[in-house]
């Protein structure tokens, strides 16, 4: 985001920050209000620029929320939404990319209330790896011609009673919703934001066999003096790696891997 849209969303987070750090605030209601929401504007493209238009006073705009929405969200949400539309925006898309972040953020906020963040980050990367390995999975959830109930429903029997609910929640909305993103990059971009809920970083660690607990430990705090941020292990056995380790954090990959030691060696012979 660019410009007038970058200050709007630091804006919108703080608000809503502000709005989730109060217990009485129902984090879960929130984040299925502001979904709403961000459906309504993704579909109605009218509304979406009316909202959006630099000409028009942002209290004009506060006002036609509460004309067009103020029936059927909460105060708080309501508020938070007139707020978000009193701001500029660069772009008409960037609101409704904003709404989504913060549908989601809420969710963590739910999942984090009660101590269940770090299930909610495990079970989203669990979950982009057996999308990554079933071609089939992958392919019913994002095939165009279904519908979106059909796969809202494959992932209720997939993942109910087995992943949390807000991990649940947040799959089903984005393949009912993929809004143009792939859906590796909308796990991935969910993980990030589960991340974010702690200030941390996210690593992707990837070993022939298994870390003992002691060695996910000195691996973390070793990422952490690097990054000088609190660090997320997702892990992942890959027999590929055949031995040694690799390690990508956002698109930084520190490989250590026998695998990439061999390439070096063969491109080495080929010259």
């Amino acid at each position: 985001m660019n410009g007038a849209s970058r200050e709007a969303l630091a804006a919108a987070r703080e608000q809503l920050d502000a709005l989730t750090d109060n217990t009485s605030v129902d984090a879960a209601k929130l984040a299925d209000e502001l979904a709403a929401v961000t459906a309504l504007l993704d579909r109605e493209v009218t509304l979406r620029r009316a909202l959006t238009d630099p000409a028009q006073p942002g209290e004009a705009k506060a006002e036609l929320v509460g004309r067009v929405l103020g029936g059927q969200l909460g105060g708080e949400t309501a508020d938070l939404v007139a707020g978000m539309v009193r701001a500029r925006w660069s772009r008409a898309r960037d609101l409704v990319d904003v709404l989504e972040e913060l549908a989601d953020t809420a969710d963590l906020t739910a999942a984090q209330r009660a101590g269940q963040l770090d299930d909610v980050e495990d079970e989203l990367f669990r979950f982009g790896r057996i999308v990554a390995a079933d071609k089939r999975l992958r392919g019913a959830l994002t095939d165009r011609v279904g519908t979106p109930a059909a796969k809202a429903g494959m992932l209720h029997s997939l993942l109910g009673g087995r992943a949390n609910p807000v991990t649940e929640r947040l799959v089903v909305r984005l393949v009912e919703r993929p809004r143009g993103r792939s859906l590796e990059g909308g796990l991935e971009a969910l993980s990030k934001l589960a991340a974010e809920r702690r200030d941390r970083m996210v690593a992707v660690v990837s070993t022939a066999v298994p870390l003992s607990d002691g060695q996910k430990e000195r691996l973390g705090a070793a990422l952490s003096r690097l990054y000088g941020r609190d660090m997320h292990l997702n892990l992942d056995v890959d027999p590929a790696v055949l031995g040694g380790i690799s390690v990508r954090v956002g698109d930084e990959v520190i490989n250590g891997s026998v695998a990439d030691r061999l390439d070096e060696v063969k491109r080495g012979m080929a010259g």
